[in-house]
């Protein structure tokens, strides 16, 4: 039987992407928080955040390091994947992390800042694994892809964050 592995992600990065290479290839790591906002049972709002290890590589790593900055708002599709290494001391050490498969700027200032993200992307040579057709970068775009079709869509002006 075959599974799936699928994760969807909207939030904020808590830092600004981290690059290391090896090898040649390109590694971006950073940070990212979810809000989950509900009412406990005293009728009081309550945030409860949860913190996402997310990891690009490749032409997605160099994107990163290019346009995304802490603070920005992002919708990421990736993938769960684990790896365990021991630490200095001796100590198996064990994590999890989302593997980016792609990722679009949902921050709408940075859209205005920046106008021709697509040309300056299109005219980098560094970025071989990269097209725009897979990785979207325009805020102004519907945003009914990470949603059912069932669902009445909102454009993004109408959306509250």
């Amino acid at each position: 039987m075959i599974g799936v592995n699928k994760v969807i992600l909207i939030g904020n990065l808590g830092k600004d992407p981290e690059i290391v290479m090896f090898d040649n290839v390109k590694k971006a790591s950073f940070p990212l928080a979810t809000t989950e906002q509900y009412k406990n049972r005293e009728g009081v709002k309550v945030d409860e955040t949860e913190w996402h290890n997310i990891v690009c590589w490749r032409g997605l790593a160099d994107v990163a390091d290019k346009f995304l900055k802490k603070s920005m708002q992002v919708y990421i599709e990736g993938k769960l994947k684990s790896r365990q290494w021991e630490d200095k001391e001796g100590n198996k050490r064990r994590t999890v992390e989302v593997v980016a498969e792609n990722f679009k700027i949902l921050t709408r200032n940075y859209s205005a800042q920046n106008n021709n993200i697509d040309q300056n992307i299109q005219s980098n040579t560094s970025l071989d694994d990269f097209s725009t057709d897979d990785f979207n970068l325009d805020t102004d775009t519907n945003l009914s892809n990470i949603s059912s079709e069932d669902i009445e869509h909102k454009k993004p002006s109408d959306l509250p964050f």
